[in-house]
């Protein structure tokens, strides 16, 4: 079954959407400036349209963009991975997010465990390995199951010491529009 094509049903051609889209997501522009932007170079419409599109093609753009970097990425994902964990608090009980981040903090994988010990550092670790192979350096904060996970896998290159060291995947969890 063929892809069915999602500027079907749009009268403005999807370039220009991929455009606009682009432009406020991209650049710290508010709507009002992406449609003052285009308007300087022929094209008119609303800002109200381009927040539309932003909503319905921002998803599926971003998506793509992903996937591409990831198969770009392939090869170069494993050059340096940072992780770390956090308590979150689920339904009143708490749990650990254990995060993993690569050189260009993209997140490459996130898992959610009721402990923080050895099992679920492996879990993370056997995971990230399944999907983007052996790492060369994996830097970390000062917890233990690290150590021991790397030991139980056989893995080199890990790094832990400094005090900002880790600092890539402490700031990953900030909020990007």
């Amino acid at each position: 079954m063929a892809k069915q094509n999602p500027f079907k049903y749009f009268k403005t051609s999807p370039e220009v959407i991929r455009l606009a889209v682009m432009m406020y997501v991209r650049f710290p522009l508010s709507l009002r400036n992406v449609e003052d932007l285009l308007h300087e170079r022929g094209i008119d419409i609303s800002y109200e349209a381009v927040r539309f599109w932003w909503n319905r093609f921002g998803p599926l753009f971003a998506a793509n963009i992903r996937r591409k970097r990831i198969q770009s990425l392939r090869a170069w994902s494993n050059h340096k991975w940072h992780l770390d964990e956090m308590y979150v608090k689920i339904n009143g009980e708490i749990h650990y997010l254990w995060r993993a981040v690569d050189h260009e903090r993209e997140v490459l994988e996130a898992l959610v465990t009721k402990l923080r010990d050895k099992q679920a550092a492996l879990k993370l670790l056997k995971k990230l390995m399944r999907r983007y192979g052996k790492p060369e350096i994996v830097v970390t904060d000062k917890l233990k199951s690290y150590g021991a996970a790397f030991r139980e896998l056989g893995l080199t290159g890990h790094e832990c010491e400094g005090r900002w060291i880790n600092n890539r995947v402490e700031n990953s969890h900030q909020p990007l529009r």
